[in-house]
């Protein structure tokens, strides 16, 4: 039986690139496409609602995982076998959802990460040394060891999608997933994804630079403790 996949992309001031992203899995044949504006001041929201997919949008800020959580729970209701979540910046290649969802659809995985660090060509030296002590952290914290705890580019079936539930809205949550996959005893594979990373998507303020990366980490060692 064919799987009813969706695609949940959130975004946060990403007018520039929003549109060319949609188009980019259209031509892949993807047509259940869910993008969350997380209360950008820019045109995002238009841009995403002109290109005929479905737009929610958040009224303040809350966070990437916010807006994921959101564009999760939309594509239950919808209907959604597979969930695939990716970012708005044009960054994730449409070409690596196949390898995504596969060993949901065939094999019966729960969760596939999708891992920059099985395939680092043209990935920055600081981005590498970055993800690798994140990876660390979240092993330590959660007992759980998985090559790019950090990545965005990820897909989940629907009883996985059902039973992930954090607390974070922030950058934090694609480590707490890691998490609630331990804690649920979600089978869980990595696949090689490709990242093609440009001025844009290196040069935007809310990206997981090192300032973000600190916040984050004093996050998640705050929620242990209360």
């Amino acid at each position: 039986m064919e799987k009813n996949i969706f695609i949940v992309i959130p975004v946060f001031n990403e007018a520039s690139v929003v549109a060319a992203v949609i188009k980019g899995l259209r031509e892949k044949g993807y047509k259940n496409i869910i993008v969350i504006d997380d209360g950008s001041s820019d045109t995002t929201f238009a841009q995403a609602r002109s290109n005929g997919v479905i737009a929610l949008r958040h009224k303040i800020n809350r966070g990437k995982g916010a807006a994921v959580k959101t564009g999760v729970a939309a594509a239950c209701l919808l209907g959604a076998d597979v969930v695939v979540t990716m970012d708005g910046d044009g960054q994730h290649c449409p070409d690596d959802i196949e390898s995504l969802v596969q060993p949901i659809c065939c094999d019966g995985i729960d969760v596939v990460l999708g891992t920059r660090l099985l395939k680092v060509e043209g990935m920055p030296l600081f981005k590498i040394l970055a993800n690798q002590f994140g990876n660390f952290v979240t092993w330590l914290f959660y007992g759980i060891k998985v090559s790019d705890s950090q990545s965005g580019f990820r897909a989940y079936s629907r009883f996985a999608a059902s039973k992930i539930d954090t607390r974070a809205d922030k950058y934090e949550y694609d480590s707490k997933v890691i998490r609630e996959i331990n804690h649920n005893r979600l089978s869980f594979v990595e696949v090689p994804i490709k990242v093609v990373y440009t001025d844009y998507s290196q040069g935007k303020p809310q990206k997981q630079g090192f300032v973000n990366g600190i916040k984050t980490l004093v996050r998640m060692v705050w929620d242990m403790i209360v």
